[in-house]
């Protein structure tokens, strides 16, 4: 039986990667797509959303800490990789900072309790005193220092260069599960529109009247030459 939903639904979508336009075509006058993270379980999570032009605007108004609205639909896809994935992010160097602690003669629950309060502690102080990053990160670094020593070694293994890789792979594959062009990023280029392939028989290949080399030398196995079309002029 085919949804039918009422002119006053609102549908909210947490898909990633799946674009309102899906919504609406499937019968849904009123969609809000919004991408939350795991956070959210304990009151705790960032909500990046947007919705389509018939909501109404005292929703799209309302303030909150734990919520952004964009009018920009692309925005959610870029959230996606930043808020959305980003728990994953910080539980991995959570795991990886706790294991160092054992490794070094910690039990399991010390290092564990360590490391959540210094997470927790330095994003709370970051928040509270609004300074960037660079200048929290030289207020805990003494010259020749055991800081210093570890930042060395951290900027050595190019972690900036793998953290910022990560988020923009995420992006790209958040943009694929929506079909649309996932060729962005640092070094890409979009991806240029599909040119039509002329197949003429061979022998009537006139050069003359192409804009394209050809290999005259590699006909298909049917004795016929392909080629892309030459780009029309704009009229």
């Amino acid at each position: 039986e085919a949804l039918s939903p009422s002119p006053n639904t609102t549908l909210l979508s947490i898909v990633a990667g799946t674009n309102m336009s899906t919504f609406v075509q499937g019968g849904f006058a009123k969609v809000a797509r919004s991408m939350p993270n795991t956070p959210a379980q304990i009151g705790k999570g960032m909500t990046v959303w947007c919705c389509t032009d018939n909501v109404e605007a005292p929703e799209r108004e309302k303030k909150s800490k734990s919520q952004v609205f964009v009018d920009d639909e692309d925005f959610i896809d870029m959230s996606t990789s930043l808020s959305g994935s980003g728990p994953a992010y910080l539980f991995l160097l959570m795991e990886a900072m706790v294991d160092a602690g054992v490794h070094m003669g910690f039990s399991r629950d010390i290092a564990t309790t360590l490391v959540h309060h210094t997470l927790l502690g330095s994003t709370l102080y970051a928040m509270e005193t609004k300074e960037h990053p660079v200048v929290l990160r030289n207020s805990v670094t003494s010259p020749a220092g055991t800081t210093a020593s570890a930042l060395y070694e951290l900027e050595n293994g190019k972690l900036r260069n793998v953290v910022q890789n990560a988020i923009w792979a995420c992006y790209r594959r958040s943009l694929e599960m929506g079909n649309k062009d996932s060729n962005v990023g640092p070094g890409r280029r979009p991806t240029p529109p599909t040119r039509p392939i002329v197949i003429l028989p061979k022998g009537e290949m006139d050069m003359e009247d192409s804009d394209e080399e050809l290999d005259t030398e590699s006909a298909n196995s049917n004795g016929e030459y392909e080629f892309y079309a030459p780009k029309q002029p704009p009229r």
